[in-house]
């Protein structure tokens, strides 16, 4: 009876593969955990885009229609602009 030589890649060949299979794997992972994270923010986002609205139209309220600096609440009045009359044409 002959005995058949086992075929086999050598070891170091073997934890190459495997490192890079259990990378791929922690990659793959990152990504869905990423992409979960993302969706939450998206749809975080309208509530935040409405209290801004609501903020926005409060401020105005109060203060009438202003240019807020955004770094020391400083604010300019915005002036409005004349609405021209009908244009004439002979």
């Amino acid at each position: 009876m002959s005995k058949e030589k086992e075929m086999k890649i050598k070891e170091e060949e073997l934890k190459q593969i495997q490192d890079n299979q259990n990378e791929m794997l922690r990659l793959i992972n990152s990504v869905g955990a990423l992409e979960a994270q993302k969706q939450d923010f998206l749809n975080k986002l309208p509530a935040v885009k409405d209290e801004m609205e609501k903020l926005k139209k409060d401020l105005e309220t109060e203060y009438g229609s202003v240019s807020i600096n955004m770094q020391d609440g400083s604010y300019e009045e915005i002036p409005k602009e004349e609405v021209a009359g009908p244009v004439k044409t002979d």
